[in-house]
């Protein structure tokens, strides 16, 4: 490659940037040409071509670029003094390709329309219908719980592999597409990430490889998670990039399958998040709300954060906050905070429907 075809590649960062914060302004034209267009041929044509590998590509994909870079550090980082400007001629031509590439491949989903808008529901609720939907969930949650323990006080356990939780997600979604087509997930590209343990001190149940279109899953924490957790995943694969949607379809294809783990998996995942919103209202109403809740599912919450509290590190809030500027630099303006929107969506979405 020439120096002035480096030196083009290396600037055009200036313009991408532009062009993406313009795009900001327009999410109709996002929603329309990228998200519902050219990022569905793009996506499932990655599916398609790597969905069925058992290993996760993305993961070997990042290890090499890892390697990568401490080989250009290590061979071209004297140039830094010595050529300064061929040093960072260099560098920033690895960075503007990586940044046109994360954009075309995944990334500009983060500026797309609202879900709300897309499905035309508000995204704002009172503290009643919050408290309505609310005992909703804890009585969905509690029978389910007890059709799978016919006790209380028993802790649920997923009886299945990864394996078959990763394909029984296709049939929540199958069901859920049949009422909200955008919803549509095929062909299936997920697997449990090579990273796993890392994940875990990082304190992540999982993450979408945005240039391999790979879902990946924590495989360390096998728990009443675990099938949302998956879910959310691929949702993040159908164009759903901010967490707090994908959170939200997540638990409309676990709650949509027929297998009553996935259901439980669902219900009490969001439970948590509408919990902590009754919480941040009404302190009285919460403690009321618990002491309905089954002992077990008690237990299974107990159950997660134990496995996390094992695992923290010192490290683990430089990551969090790290993702946490991730999201605000990506058009989530309130960043790790923005999870709560996804009881807006919840309380919205059943305010006509049945739960």
């Amino acid at each position: 490659m020439s120096d002035r075809i480096k030196t083009y590649i290396a600037l055009s960062i200036i313009p991408q940037f532009i062009l993406i914060k313009w795009l900001a302004y327009y999410p109709e034209i996002v929603e329309k040409y990228y998200s519902n267009f050219l990022y569905q041929g793009i996506a499932k044509t990655s599916r398609f071509l790597l969905g069925w590998i058992p290993f996760s590509v993305g993961d070997i994909l990042y290890t090499a670029l890892a390697i990568l870079i401490i080989r250009f550090f290590i061979l071209k980082g004297k140039t830094l003094i010595t050529n300064s400007k061929y040093f960072f001629r260099e560098l920033f031509v690895a960075i503007s390709t990586i940044y046109f590439l994360f954009h075309l491949l995944w990334g500009l989903n983060y500026y797309r329309l609202p879900i709300h808008e897309k499905l035309t529901i508000s995204d704002t609720y009172t503290s009643e219908e919050l408290y309505s939907f609310t005992e909703q969930l804890i009585k969905k949650s509690n029978e389910t719980h007890f059709q799978l323990t016919q006790n209380d006080s028993l802790i649920v356990k997923i009886p299945y592999s990864k394996a078959e939780i990763y394909q029984k997600t296709l049939d929540g979604y199958q069901i859920l597409s049949k009422e909200i087509p955008a919803f549509t997930y095929h062909p299936k590209s997920i697997k449990t990430s090579l990273y796993s343990t890392a994940l875990t001190y990082m304190g992540y149940s999982g993450y979408l490889n945005p240039f391999t279109n790979e879902a990946q899953v924590n495989g360390l924490q096998i728990d009443f998670k675990y099938p949302t957790v998956s879910c959310h995943e691929e949702a993040h694969q159908i164009g759903y990039s901010a967490e707090n949607e994908a959170n939200f379809v997540a638990f409309l294809a676990a709650t949509s399958n027929n297998d009553l783990y996935f259901k439980y998996s669902g219900y009490i995942y969001v439970l948590r998040y509408c919990l902590a919103e009754v919480k941040r209202r009404d302190i009285k109403k919460y403690d009321q709300f618990n002491t309905e809740i089954h002992p077990g599912i008690i237990k299974n919450y107990i159950e997660v954060a134990n496995f996390w509290r094992r695992h923290k590190t010192k490290a683990e809030p430089f990551f969090k906050n790290t993702f946490n500027s991730f999201l605000k630099a990506n058009n989530q303006k309130k960043g790790l905070k923005s999870y709560s929107y996804v009881v807006a969506l919840l309380v919205n979405y059943y305010k006509d429907k049945k739960l």
